[in-house]
């Protein structure tokens, strides 16, 4: 299983069930035939940005926070996604096509969406495909080479 299933798994078991322990969540993927260890689960929290917070009952739990929509993404976090999910850059006037993996598109988005990048106006994702709006001044050729820079196309 691709490490983006993994953890898409992950938060999907987070949010519906309440877990105090890497080994428990180790367990939990198990039980839905996905095998991790408790370092990749480790790794796959710290990505995910995972925090233990109290549950009503006073348990401490992990949880993935919603990133406010005005939650600026890092340089460091914005080139780790497009590294890890971004296969194809092509540009048209100002429009850029990015293209990523199935079930991938919407976290291209969200991170290009909450970058600093001059001259990106916005993105629209589908599941597999990004279609990303250039201002005039930059253009789609511009945005796409800065894009695909980052994802290290």
């Amino acid at each position: 299983m691709a490490k983006n299933q993994r953890q898409y798994r992950i938060v999907k078991i987070l949010q519906a069930t309440p877990v105090t322990s890497q080994a428990q969540l180790v367990e939990c993927l198990a039980a839905e035939g996905v095998v991790a260890t408790q370092a990749t689960v480790s790794r796959d929290l710290d990505e995910l940005g995972a925090i233990k917070v109290r549950s009503f009952g006073g348990q401490s739990v992990y949880a993935i926070p919603e990133l406010p929509k005005d939650q600026s993404s890092t340089d460091e976090h914005l080139r780790r996604v497009l590294s890890d999910w971004v296969v194809e850059v092509v540009s048209s006037s100002v429009f850029i096509m990015i293209r990523t993996p199935p079930g991938c598109a919407h976290v291209v988005a969200s991170a290009l969406d909450r970058s600093s990048i001059d001259g990106l106006l916005g993105t629209v994702a589908g599941d597999d495909t990004v279609l990303a709006l250039a201002s005039e001044g930059l253009g789609g050729a511009g945005l796409a080479a800065v894009i695909a820079e980052l994802a290290g196309l």
